[in-house]
């Protein structure tokens, strides 16, 4: 089975082709010729996912899957949330959005948090929703060179280290993604 994963981030891409077994062949945006930015103006993760997922079964025929995913800190309500990626506004990119955090919560004492990933599957004309969840806390400071985004200061339930320290492997077990991904995964196995 041949599925787009509607995303250019490569760290993404990496994660889950690890996860997945060899009877799935997951296409990249760049493996079916779409260099479109597919703007997320959608109030909701899943909105989002779903925004991205029919933008490319739409336009270019392909059964397809996409993500959106948000850190959900409880001492800010909820936020950074649905605008995760674009946090601390332009230029955007991970260490303005992990330095603005920190600020935020220099006087909060509530850190917990959690991940959310939701995945939208277009297969076959039908549309299907997988949730993950990885609830932790935010560091008061940067730990470990590995994984992208907000991994280095997110440090999961259970753990004594970011997401940032652990392996590929070990990180897709526990994390949001990887949940979600893992659902999806166990959907299409029985998917005919």
């Amino acid at each position: 089975m041949k599925l787009v994963f509607a995303t250019n981030n490569l760290n993404k891409l990496k994660e889950v082709q690890n996860m997945l077994s060899g009877s799935i062949e997951i296409l990249s945006l760049k493996d079916i010729h779409c260099f479109d930015e597919v703007e997320e103006t959608e109030s909701t993760l899943e909105g989002n996912a779903q925004l991205k997922a029919d933008y490319i079964t739409n336009k270019f025929g392909f059964n397809c899957f996409a993500d959106d995913t948000g850190l959900e800190v409880a001492g800010l309500d909820g936020k950074p949330g649905v605008h995760s990626a674009r946090f601390a506004g332009e230029p955007c990119n991970s260490e303005n959005n992990m330095q603005k955090l920190l600020m935020d919560l220099e006087t909060i004492t509530n850190r917990k948090s959690q991940f959310r990933t939701v995945v939208s599957l277009n297969i076959n004309d039908k549309k299907f929703l997988f949730e993950g969840i990885c609830k932790g806390e935010i560091l008061k400071e940067k730990q470990g060179e590995k994984g992208f985004g907000y991994d280095p200061i997110f440090k999961p339930e259970g753990f004594l280290q970011s997401f940032a320290v652990m392996s590929i492997e070990e990180k897709n077990k526990i994390s949001h993604r990887g949940i979600a991904i893992q659902k999806l995964v166990e959907f299409l196995k029985d998917y005919k």
